[in-house]
This record gives structure tokens, sequence and C-alpha cells, in this order.
């Protein structure tokens, strides 16, 4: 576990450079069953999900371009259909690096259209653009599935989406869901702290008790799960703003790990990608505005 968060730390932070490709021949990618005809492919950086069917194979995210023959291998074990369809949560290397690759067998590429304005701004980023693209939500009918593909506001990013197969009960968080840790709001890239609430929000108003759901990081997690995550955001959100009322410095906000170890200490969060000190300084940032 440790090894794979200091992979996440190197990679979220330097997905845009060489770094990003170093290592890469040890990783696996890794199937994980999660409903009926969904899966979720780990190996470096973002969670992927799949939904297999006779309407061809239908992805999310792509991890990183080193990886892509990987997780075409492992796509083969899981069905004889093409993979006809990819959708991007968001823009991030580490679940976009990929679509150059895949968009030259012929798949589809769809996202917010935010997503794409930010790859056309990267000039590392010249072809695997999405060319369908949102602004709201788009519904999707492949392989049994009405798919609810949902943007929402200034989460982690501004070209967020939350996807949703119904018939399968499962939901695909992108990166609006960190499970197990504290998130990454990406404030350069127009995430905010109130947005990422929000996410959660419309997450849990998609699902029931029985979804499973895929976080961007993290492990398969329940609604349980989700929910606990909402109120960490939350909690962590009404304790800074509190601070900030009692005209607490940026510096003695980030220093206070009081406001933050009722669900991880800092120890307890120095090996996450977001530790205790940066989730403060991110929160503080955001409501500060």
């Amino acid at each position: 576990m440790r090894y794979s968060i200091k992979i996440l730390m190197s990679l979220l932070l330097m997905n845009h450079s060489l770094f990003a490709f170093q290592d890469m021949e040890d990783i696996q990618i890794e199937i994980v069953p999660v409903n009926q005809n969904v899966y979720m492919l780990k190996g470096a950086g973002g969670n992927i999900g799949v939904l297999t069917g006779e309407d061809g194979i239908f992805m999310i995210d792509d991890q990183f371009a080193a990886l892509s023959e990987k997780i075409k291998a492992k796509l083969i074990t899981l069905s004889n259909q093409p993979l006809k369809y990819l959708v991007n949560t968001h823009h991030h290397g580490d679940h976009t690096g990929g679509n150059a690759n895949f968009q030259e067998d012929g798949t589809l590429i769809l996202a917010h259209e935010n997503v794409r304005k930010r790859l056309i701004a990267d000039s590392t980023k010249m072809k695997g653009l999405p060319i369908l693209t949102f602004n709201d939500q788009i519904n999707l009918h492949i392989n049994g599935n009405d798919i609810v593909v949902a943007h929402v506001h200034n989460a982690h990013t501004d070209g967020d989406a939350l996807i949703y197969f119904p018939q399968s009960n499962v939901l695909h968080t992108g990166d609006t869901f960190f499970n197990g840790m504290f998130p990454y709001i990406d404030l350069k890239s127009g995430g905010s702290v109130d947005g990422d609430i929000i996410a959660a929000k419309t997450g849990l108003s998609l699902i029931n008790e029985n979804t499973k759901i895929i976080p961007g990081h993290g492990n398969i997690a329940t609604r349980s799960d989700y929910a606990a995550y909402l109120n960490m955001l939350e909690t962590i959100r009404n304790n800074v703003i509190a601070a900030i009322k009692k005209g607490k410095s940026e510096t003695e906000i980030v220093e206070n790990e009081s406001i933050t170890n009722t669900f991880f200490t800092d120890e307890e969060a120095s090996n996450f990608f977001i530790n205790g000190k940066k989730i403060r300084k991110t929160f503080y940032d955001s409501l500060k505005k």
C-alpha cells in the first residue's frame, strides 16, 4: 500500500513530464470485478471503469500512454468486442494519457467541453482529443445500460464527470472521490471545496444502498463510504471557516492538526498524495476567496 501511494504521489504531481513514464514496465494491470458486466482496472493513475457487452466495450479513463498495451491485453480477456467508447472523467494525465493510443484504434472519445479545452491548451497533447463533448449531461444507451454522464461544476477540476450505470448499479466518480484518503482538489484547474462537496451530494443522489462505487483513486466503495467522504469534506470545511472567522491566519490554520485529525492524523496522512498540511491549505485557499 505504501508503494502504491508513493507511485500515485509521483504520477499525479508530474503527470505531464517524462517521469510519468518511468517505472511503468513493472506496473501490472489488475482486473477487479465490480458488478454484472462492469469491471475496474487498477494500474498506475486513476481507476479505469469498463462496461462490456455486445455493443462494444465502454471504458472510463485510460491512465498513461505507456500502459495502453497492457490495458488492451486485459480488455481482450474480458470481451471479444472492440473498445468503441472512451469517456474521460477530467483532463489530468493519469486519466487521459492513453487517449491517442486508443483513438488510433478507432475508439470514440467523449468528455466535458472543458476537458477538451484544457487538453488543447497543453502543447504536449496534440492527439487523443475528445471528439464528442457535452456541457451538463449526456445519456448513452449501451450494453443494456442507460448510462448517465453528468458534469459536476468546479469540483476536482472544472471538467469533472460522474458516470452512472443504472442497470448494473455502478457509479464511477472520477477524482471527485478519493476513497480512504484526503482529496486532491485542483484549484488551479478550476476545482473548489464547495464544488467537490456538491459533486459528492450529486453522486449520492444518483445511487442506492446496493450501488458499487469506483472512485478515482482507492478501492471499490459503498454508499456508506461515499457518505463518510462527504461528511469529511463538510466537517473540514466547517472547521476551516470557523477558524477564518476567528481571525486565524493561513499559517495557523495549516499548522492546526485538530482541523482534520478526526479523519486522519498528520502521521496517518504522511504518505497520502495530499497530507494534512496540504489539505488544510487547499481548504483555506478555496474558502478564503
